[in-house]
């Protein structure tokens, strides 16, 4: 191969690479930073699931309680709107609440919590307190059962991110309280997108 050719090869792969470069996510990027989607818990009908009980769907995991005054019911929604957002791709895309507080948050509770929401994309997840502890473990989930009040109630601290994992399980990104719908929604469908 002449200098000439080789010289005009290495520029057209350069420009390839230039123009090929991946449009930055909205979202933080975790892919490769953390587990892919794997657990065994029950479900909210009270029948067992894994991780793999939701392959073929992105599926958005949020930790959180039924019982939570206000942090949980405002991620909700906001994942509601992400679904409006999204139109008919939200058929492709599952909630997946796990409860923080297995000790009241039973099958039952889960499904009407979740239900009020949407019954459609959304489940909850319960387990017993050492399933629960292993998987917050698993991806890095803080939550703390603070002091009982004198009628004995309680609230649990807890992060409030959601992960995002892609429809074969692995995870892809990390929505927080920052990010609005819009670009939950422009990262989401990029990501359902990929499976199409």
């Amino acid at each position: 191969m002449s200098t000439a050719k080789a010289c005009a090869l290495v520029t057209m792969i350069a420009l390839a690479g230039c123009t090929n470069r991946a449009e930055p996510w909205h979202l933080t990027n975790v892919s490769g930073h953390l587990p892919d989607l794997d657990f065994s818990l029950t479900g909210d009908d009270g029948r067992p699931v894994t991780g793999a009980s939701f392959k073929g769907r992105t599926s958005l995991v949020y930790f959180g309680y039924t019982h939570c005054p206000d942090v949980c019911p405002e991620t909700m929604g906001r994942l509601m709107q992400v679904l409006d957002k999204l139109g008919p791709d939200a058929q492709k895309v599952r909630i997946l609440f796990v409860t923080v507080d297995p000790a009241r948050d039973t099958p039952q509770a889960l499904h009407d919590y979740v239900g009020a929401f949407d019954s459609k994309h959304a489940e909850g997840l319960t387990g017993t307190d050492r399933q629960i502890e292993s998987l917050a473990k698993r991806y890095r989930v803080a939550y703390q059962m603070e002091k009982r009040d004198p009628n004995g109630s309680y609230e649990v601290t807890h992060s409030s991110a959601v992960y995002v994992f892609d429809a074969e399980g692995r995870a892809r990104l990390l929505a927080t309280d920052n990010d609005t719908p819009d670009a939950i929604a422009q990262d989401l469908r990029r990501i359902v997108d990929q499976r199409s």
